[in-house]
């Protein structure tokens, strides 16, 4: 019984965590692409631009390492041949807040750079942003040695 328990918990924490591996919607580096030409920014537009982005730079860089630690963790307690349940559900918590840091991080910084831009910038922003594609499906596990996660 306490096998199958652990295998149910290892299988839905493994689901859970793949589908955290996903970029947030809607959110791309525009301000480190050609598309900025495009949009017509004015001088003083790219002056403020990168002092956002700068501003943001060390902090994107520390939850990132911070995420980037969470998923080794994970990933470390995961492929113990003894898996500590509680143990690994304190890891994916871990994994789960510095991603949510990430992303707010990420998301106060678009917000300020989107403050930076007219409707039709935004607009026309909108327009050239690459398409999404489409989120990953969880896989069925199949039988076999246990996949290295991340």
């Amino acid at each position: 019984m306490t096998t199958m328990f652990r295998s149910l918990s290892l299988m839905l924490t493994l689901a859970a965590v793949s589908l955290l591996a996903q970029p947030p919607r809607g959110f791309f580096p525009w301000w480190d692409s050609p598309m900025v030409r495009d949009i017509n920014l004015t001088e003083d537009q790219r002056r403020q631009v990168q002092e956002v982005v700068r501003e943001y730079r060390g902090k994107l860089i520390d939850t990132r390492a911070a995420v980037e630690k969470a998923e080794g963790d994970v990933d470390d307690l995961f492929n113990e041949d003894q898996l500590d349940v509680r143990r690994a559900g304190d890891a994916v918590d871990r994994l789960v807040a510095s991603r949510g840091e990430m992303t707010r991080a990420f998301a106060q910084m678009s917000l300020k750079l989107r403050t930076l831009l007219t409707p039709e910038q935004w607009r026309e922003l909108r327009r050239r942003q690459p398409q999404e594609q489409p989120r990953a499906q969880p896989q069925q596990r199949q039988q076999g040695p246990r996949p290295r996660m991340m």
